[in-house]
């Protein structure tokens, strides 16, 4: 069966100035995870490449161009999962690593008998296997240290920050490889002068991402409160296996998040069968997907490009 990867840079309120490079970043990660399964890699390998290549990008809030908490620090969240076996593995509140899908989840999943890790715990395991670390300014651009100065007085709810252009978001990936096995992978530097020690959606299972072989993968992105409260990973999913669509699973659940708890967000998912969908309910998602020598990509509502794909 032909492998699907889908990935996207944070549903929010993308201003024009980030547009183009926003779009332009997915479309990268997408051809990168692409590029892993045809070298043949696994749905695993191939999401934790593309979301390595978004950490590595400062456009987006994660890895490098992480947004900065009240103290003017990183905290950064991330998560995992092989919807093979169902193994999956986490860490929240990471101040050092550049990429904590590839260097940190991913060695919890497969080097503990755990699923996440957080704080000092994580940073403690890290130096057990010798992972390399980085001084945590280098993880902070310019543009970000100038914006968090700049706000760091003004007081507001996390959804009203969340609402407006300076609150980045989230960056994930979802695959089917050509056996039909799919993963996930989500990480985020959460909200712009978030309090000292939140954690998001992004980390938790069944919240920020879910890979089941059985009905599919999903990642998601948004306002995190909100994410957690309906376990919106996992929900979509639970639509899927009731006889609903991709697509329709992920509206239907990101509708109910709206009307349940006033939160927007979106969602990328694939099935094992290689449907796939990028919805959100946010003014703008950037998204990329590579499915059967096509690049699909999108920003606004209801947009939905493409160019051919050659590997």
């Amino acid at each position: 069966m032909p492998a699907v990867i889908v990935v996207h840079g944070g549903a929010w309120a993308i201003p024009n100035n980030l547009a183009q490079d926003s779009v332009n970043g997915v479309k990268a990660a997408a051809r990168e995870g692409m590029s892993v399964l045809k070298r043949g890699g696994n749905a695993v390998d191939a999401v934790e490449g593309a979301v390595r290549t978004l950490e590595n990008n400062c456009v987006f809030n994660a890895g490098h161009g992480a947004a900065l908490n009240t103290r003017g620090e990183v905290e950064l969240d991330a998560i995992i999962m092989d919807g093979r076996t169902l193994a999956s593995g986490a860490v929240s509140c990471v101040k050092n690593i550049a990429n904590p899908v590839m260097e940190k989840a991913r060695a919890v999943m497969e080097k503990t008998v755990h699923v996440m890790l957080t704080g000092q715990g994580a940073n403690m395991f890290a130096e057990s296997i010798g992972m390399n670390t980085v001084p945590t300014e280098m993880l902070v651009t310019q543009n970000e240290r100038k914006e968090w100065e700049k706000h760091k007085n003004y007081v507001t709810g996390v959804m009203e920050d969340f609402n407006s252009q300076w609150a980045h978001d989230t960056v994930g990936a979802v695959a089917v490889d050509s056996a039909g096995n799919v993963a996930c992978a989500t990480s985020t530097g959460g909200i712009r002068n978030k309090m000292v020690g939140r954690v998001g959606d992004s980390p938790i299972i069944g919240c920020g991402g879910y890979a089941d072989n059985s009905s599919g993968a999903v990642s998601c992105t948004g306002h995190g409160e909100s994410i957690l409260k309906v376990t919106l990973a996992r929900l979509i999913l639970s639509h899927i296996e009731q006889g609903k669509s991709v697509a329709e699973a992920s509206r239907v659940s990101l509708k109910y998040m709206g009307d349940r708890v006033q939160g927007a967000g979106g969602a990328i998912s694939v099935s094992p069968s290689g449907q796939w969908a990028a919805t959100f309910t946010t003014e703008r998602m950037a998204w990329a997907a590579v499915h059967n020598y096509t690049l699909w990509y999108g920003l606004d509502p209801d947009e939905n490009l493409k160019e051919p794909f050659t590997y």
